[in-house]
């Protein structure tokens, strides 16, 4: 079985566990609509622009923290549930996991374009766009966030899972580059290198 059928039999596995029963199905169609738009974008790019093999398992992470999220809804994962009693807390934590990752992968997506397609040879300035970047995808995000509750009401209620927090948005956007921050400082180097033999293994192709 090679890596692409280990990733696609993952992600469907995930996404039929996640999809059977779900919370709240509206919730689950929110939650999961990111992961099923990426999925044929990343089928119809895999030849013309692959991408390296860290980004696509990171992206398959994110897809099923997604998937996780919208099964439970982010305010009621049975794990962060029982943290949240260890610490003698009474919130739900699952979703600073999500906007951390919303940072973290993202941001070495961006890194991965910003290389090879924007040409930016800086060090500095591609870690500062790749900040830029989670920030604002974070912030769009709040801003779905803000116009399906326009539009639904209390329906929306488990999609923006605020749990009484008036500091939600606000510490969402913080975990969000706390995420793209970690990447850049943990994965770098990883990166590069995968960047490398993807352009070694591009050339020898030719």
């Amino acid at each position: 079985m090679n890596k692409s059928t280990v990733w696609i039999t993952l992600f469907s596995a995930v996404l039929i566990w996640s999809g059977i029963e779900p919370k709240d199905s509206f919730t689950w169609l929110l939650e999961v609509a990111p992961a099923l738009i990426a999925l044929p974008i990343l089928f119809f790019t895999r030849k013309r622009f692959p991408l390296t093999p860290l980004a696509y398992w990171l992206i398959l992470l994110h897809a099923i923290i997604l998937m996780v999220g919208g099964h439970y809804t982010y305010a009621e994962v049975p794990l962060f549930d029982r943290l949240a009693e260890i610490m003698g807390s009474t919130r739900n934590n699952y979703d600073k996991v999500g906007h951390f990752a919303q940072g973290f992968i993202p941001a070495l997506l961006a890194r991965e374009v910003f290389i090879r397609v924007v040409g930016i040879n800086s060090r500095a300035w591609c870690n500062f766009m790749v900040c830029c970047f989670a920030l604002a995808l974070s912030a769009f995000y709040e801003l779905i966030e803000w116009w399906v509750a326009l539009l639904v009401g209390e329906d929306a209620e488990s999609f923006l899972g605020t749990q009484g927090y008036i500091w939600d948005t606000q510490s969402d956007m913080g975990m969000a580059l706390l995420g793209a921050l970690a990447c850049i400082v943990l994965l770098s180097k990883w990166h590069d290198r995968s960047l490398a033999q993807l352009t070694s293994e591009s050339k020898a192709n030719e």
